[in-house]
């Protein structure tokens, strides 16, 4: 999959973040972890610091540390021009505001960027596209998540979304998928057709996470086996 770094948005979160959005205990961040769609979030180079393992995959990682932060730079003044225009549009819950907003962001980026090259070369950063088949045997990780990612965007089709699934589920025993909205802030249109194509052998469940900035944007998608 050809994919140019004009057409990226490098917007990433922190370990914080991730805990709320995916209901992360401390117990969750000693399994082995694998992160899809992580773009630039420090959530890996935070977890490394501690001493946990995590394993992240995007397509950005094929660019080098000094072309992702110019992207950066030119990608996160559009942004945040569009949040502070529609700031009615979100929750300034967790997040109190957009100065907030702005500054965990470039935080986030800044704590990737001291981390890629370092993160590459251990094989913690993997360039890599959804739904091709990685190089790792089946159930290796015990979690799986995709942060911004799958189901929110409907223009890549179900088939997309069900196959980049099926590999999540390939590797991991538990795959949790947060936000189960759209790029509208509405219910994904793909959301009941992944649930009614993977309930027969899955067990599902939607639930409340602690975390939400989209209007409505508090729930993930849980699939586990139904054995476990």
């Amino acid at each position: 999959m050809k994919f140019e770094l004009d057409k990226a948005v490098p917007w990433g979160r922190n370990l914080q973040e991730y805990k709320e959005m995916f209901n992360l205990r401390n117990s969750d961040l000693d399994k082995d972890i694998i992160s899809f769609g992580d773009g630039p979030a420090s959530f890996n180079s935070e977890l490394n610091y501690l001493g946990k393992k995590c394993i992240s995959i995007d397509l950005i990682y094929q660019f080098t540390e000094l072309e992702l932060k110019e992207r950066f730079e030119v990608v996160k003044s559009q942004v945040m021009q569009q949040v502070r225009n529609n700031a009615d549009n979100f929750i300034w819950k967790n997040i109190k505001s957009p100065d907030e907003l702005e500054n965990l962001r470039i935080n986030s980026m800044s704590n990737f960027l001291k981390d890629f090259s370092k993160g590459k070369k251990e094989g913690r950063y993997l360039y890599h596209s959804l739904p091709d088949k990685l190089d790792f045997k089946g159930q290796k990780f015990d979690l799986g998540l995709s942060s911004h990612f799958l189901l929110l965007y409907p223009n890549l089709g179900i088939d997309f979304h069900i196959k980049s699934i099926n590999e999540m589920l390939r590797l991991c025993k538990e795959v949790r998928i947060f936000p189960i909205l759209n790029l509208n802030a509405e219910k994904s249109e793909m959301l009941d057709d992944t649930i009614k194509y993977f309930e027969k052998e899955y067990s599902i469940s939607i639930e409340k996470v602690n975390y939400e900035f989209q209007k409505n944007g508090n729930e993930m998608l849980t699939i586990k086996r139904k054995s476990q």
